[in-house]
């Protein structure tokens, strides 16, 4: 059995969803070495989010973006906790809604993601900074 854990730091993006595919796979060289496994990817934050979605047409995150500032809009009046600004708590909801982490298959050292399958960091607040994934990748080597 294999066992991998790796911390992957991704330079700061701007509010929307972003794939990062290529980040987590480049940051954990071993998953070449697994022939069957798991994968599980998580964000270390309350702010931003991660999802698995369609990895081709960029309209699909632009449009996430949209529905979702519009499902959860910044300066609402209801909410009360505004002290870190008008994004910060309905950051924190979109967070909650799409979740903190992904468990996705290893088959043959790849991540099996199906063909237009990506993976998003979902970036809920105008300045969120730099974001670290925690990635540990257990399975049988190859």
């Amino acid at each position: 059995m294999i066992w991998v854990q790796r911390e992957v730091r991704l330079d700061p993006r701007p509010r929307g969803f972003h794939l990062v595919t290529g980040d987590v796979e480049s940051a954990v060289p071993e998953l070449r070495d697994i022939r069957v496994g798991i994968a599980h990817v998580f964000i270390r934050h309350t702010s931003a989010s991660l999802t698995l979605n369609e990895n081709a047409s960029p309209d699909v995150r632009r449009d996430f973006e949209t529905w979702f500032s519009e499902a959860v809009p910044d300066g609402a009046p209801y909410f009360r906790h505004t002290l870190e600004g008008a994004d910060d708590m309905p950051a924190h909801i979109k967070a909650s809604l799409l979740g903190p982490s992904l468990m996705i298959p290893v088959t043959d050292g790849r991540l099996a993601l199906g063909t237009w399958q990506g993976i998003y960091l979902c970036e809920h607040r105008d300045h969120g900074g730099p974001r670290r994934l925690t990635v540990t990748l257990w399975g049988e080597p190859r």
